[in-house]
């Protein structure tokens, strides 16, 4: 089964916190972005996905460089284990891809989740 979601924003990137003293912040943001996942990703599966590859494109609204570490998407899969999409976001569970394009008009987050057997 394939999983289709889309968040109308893109998660700032870790650089905004990384490094500096802001420790509150980022804990904000990352429930508000948990609470995102959990009304933005609709249908829910019946169960929590056990196996999955997860690939998360992001739209950024400017072409200005963005490094993919930058966007690990720590705040998307936690929101996704919070919600009881996917079981768990360790090695065990998930491999993840992560995308990158441009859309000025319509910047945003999409969050494709196939089930699958096993991780490879």
């Amino acid at each position: 089964m394939i999983y289709r979601y889309k968040v109308n924003k893109v998660p700032p990137s870790n650089n905004k916190f990384i490094g500096r003293n802001a420790r509150w912040q980022y804990q904000a943001v990352k429930k508000e972005w948990s609470e995102l996942i959990r009304y933005s990703c609709r249908p829910l599966p019946k169960n929590p996905i056990n196996k999955a590859v997860v690939q998360i494109t992001y739209y950024f609204p400017t072409r200005i460089r963005h490094d993919p570490d930058n966007y690990s998407g720590k705040m998307i899969l936690d929101g996704l284990t919070a919600a009881k999409i996917i079981v768990d976001d360790s090695f065990d569970h998930i491999s993840l891809f992560l995308r990158a394009n441009v859309d000025k008009n319509n910047p945003r987050t999409e969050i494709e989740i196939t089930e699958v057997d096993e991780i490879v």
